[in-house]
């Protein structure tokens, strides 16, 4: 479901369409980069049923399933950015932008073996298995936010680069470890499904964020001089230790536009019942 914004909001384009692709093409050059020996490095093969027609040795990588990771769920909700741009007509002004709530995905992935003897499959396949372990993060670098009028920013609000070491940066990361997802008998109707005979296989787990359109408010918003200043004290009698014994009261947040929640109430105010 596309967010809902008031006539007038400027849309961005999708953030993480391309991220299964990217972590596939990651999965990939970790094992090509991996490889040291002086042999020709195995053939990376998607299609299940090839079989090479010499001595070449293969390693198979499929993404055969994607769900959502249901313990990372968030609300449907805009969020402001980390950054905002400042308004040139205005100084005192920047202007804010929305993001829409990430989708947490995790995908699985059948990593498998060819040789022309068993045992160089069963070598190869240790080797990958060994390799894949170190890959704690398949992929680590500054996340993008692709503004509505093309722009790429960094969380510094800088123009995107892959190789930024600045501080402070929200980093895009994905990791990989092996998992126990499909059985034998799974295994075997699968390479059946794709009419290729039966191999060594193992199954990985990498957790991946797909992201969402940035929002921009239609105009400028003037951002306070004292942003941290968000609460107000009543006037009334000091307490020994020097606290204010009135009560805070806190400024009403800046309501960030999408659609209103559903079958939300306010809290009830209870102080005029305390003792």
């Amino acid at each position: 479901m596309e967010p809902v914004v008031p006539d007038g909001v400027q849309v961005g384009p999708y953030q993480g369409h391309d991220t299964i692709g990217v972590v596939t093409e990651s999965l990939h050059r970790w094992l090509l980069d991996g490889w040291t020996s002086d042999e020709p490095p195995p053939r990376l093969e998607e299609d299940l049923s090839f079989v090479p027609k010499d001595r070449e040795n293969v390693i198979y990588t499929y993404m055969y399933r994607v769900t959502q990771n249901t313990n990372l769920k968030n609300p449907k909700r805009l969020q402001p950015t980390p950054f905002s741009k400042p308004d040139l007509e205005n100084p005192e002004g920047s202007t804010l932008y929305y993001e829409s709530p990430p989708l947490f995905v995790n995908l699985f992935y059948m990593i498998a073996v060819h040789a022309k003897f068993r045992s160089d499959a069963e070598r190869l396949l240790g080797w990958a298995m060994m390799r894949l372990h170190f890959a704690t993060h398949l992929v680590y670098r500054p996340r993008r936010y692709v503004l509505p009028d093309g722009q790429v920013l960094d969380s510094n609000g800088n123009p995107w680069a892959e190789d930024n070491q600045s501080d402070g940066l929200h980093m895009e990361k994905v990791s990989l470890g092996l998992v126990e997802d499909m059985t034998v008998g799974d295994a075997v109707n699968f390479f059946t499904i794709h009419e290729a005979p039966y191999r060594p296989y193992a199954t990985y787990l990498a957790r991946a964020c797909i992201r969402g359109p940035i929002v921009q408010p239609s105009g400028p918003t003037v951002i306070s001089s004292l942003p941290l200043e968000t609460m107000d004290r009543e006037s009334g009698p000091s307490r020994p230790n020097g606290r204010v014994s009135g009560r805070m009261q806190t400024r009403p947040r800046r309501k960030p536009p999408g659609p209103q929640g559903f079958g939300l109430r306010p809290l009830e105010d209870d102080s005029e019942n305390e003792g």
